[in-house]
């Protein structure tokens, strides 16, 4: 039985039915490929956009759950704004950039910037008036009364600015702190294979218990990467927002990155040492500024002290000598 199917087996006639099989086969996978093959580009391209509006919708559903970055104006304020034409008479080409630097996004914040310019001088100048015309607290010459109302009416004036410069200095002091640390974490997520954008919203998490501002900062990047034509415009963006040097050169690496194809770890790593170094020799130089700025108030409270705690002994003793 087992010779007789290797005589079959190897038989002429066997031998050409297989070769015919095998022709057929060939032909009709060749012609049918085409219409069986999935498109696996096509399928990576549906998944990379399914993903991203995903993406999309988390950053809105995160901004949404935050409260808008953008405030509505104030319906009097508004009305005063308007009325008045104070966006002519007391707008500035720089007062939306000091406004963006201090946090404040959107309409409302021109309107109630403009609305605080015209009332504040106006509060103080009266203010002064009465303090110095009707009570009548200062006994000045006429001249030198005037000139201090005119200077607190100045001072009024510039105090919305002064404002702004405060809150902006605290920001920029708190995202400098948590700087370092946000491009350590952005770093280790690159090079774990996450994506920049994926990175980004994942250290804007992170970091929200050591700096709320640097968290809004970087959430609101993220949702910017996702609905910006143009990746590079959410980096100034950013650079804008915040006005630091350390920013702007990540901004600029990021910038890089994606024009040339240039390895974006070894850049975030060199900027997180160089931030972190920034960092300790401020505060080396805040270290070395304080002798000269404890002299005065040791001199002033220290040294009377210690004058009285050495000399009062020996002058009961030189009393009691003396009464003897």
């Amino acid at each position: 039985m087992f010779e007789q199917l290797i005589e079959t087996a190897l038989s002429p006639r066997f031998m050409a039915m297989v070769l015919m099989a095998v022709a057929v086969t060939a032909t009709l996978l060749t012609v049918l490929q085409p219409f069986v093959e999935t498109d696996l580009l096509g399928k990576r391209m549906k998944l990379v956009s399914d993903e991203r509006e995903q993406i999309r919708m988390r950053e809105r559903e995160r901004l949404t759950s935050r409260g808008t970055l953008r405030s509505e104006p104030k319906v009097y304020m508004k009305r005063v704004v308007e009325q008045f034409n104070l966006t002519r008479w007391l707008g500035t080409d720089t007062a939306k950039s000091k406004l963006t630097l201090a946090g404040y996004r959107g309409a409302g914040a021109e309107t109630a910037f403009l609305f605080f310019r015209l009332v504040t001088p106006s509060i103080v100048t009266v203010g002064a008036v009465l303090y110095l015309f009707v009570l009548e607290v200062l006994d000045q010459p006429f001249l030198i009364r005037a000139g201090i109302v005119l200077v607190a009416a100045y001072i009024g004036f510039k105090l919305p600015e002064i404002y702004l410069t405060n809150i902006t200095g605290k920001r920029q002091l708190d995202i400098r702190k948590a700087w370092p640390d946000a491009l350590d974490m952005c770093l280790i997520c690159v090079e774990s294979g996450m994506s920049i954008e994926t990175a980004f919203r994942r250290v804007s998490v992170e970091i929200t218990t050591q700096s709320g501002v640097l968290a809004e900062e970087l959430a609101l990047l993220t949702a910017e990467l996702s609905y910006l034509p143009e990746r590079r415009a959410a980096y100034e963006n950013l650079a804008l927002r915040t006005g630091l040097e350390p920013v702007k050169a990540l901004t600029t690496a990021l910038i890089q990155a994606e024009r040339y194809g240039t390895p974006l770890g070894q850049a975030l790593r060199v900027l997180a040492q160089e931030s972190r170094d920034q960092r300790m020799n401020e505060a080396e130089k805040k270290a070395a500024a304080l002798p000269p700025k404890l002299t005065v108030p040791m001199i002033l409270f220290f040294l009377p002290v210690l004058f009285v705690v050495i000399m009062t002994p020996a002058g009961i003793q030189a009393y009691a000598m003396m009464s003897r």
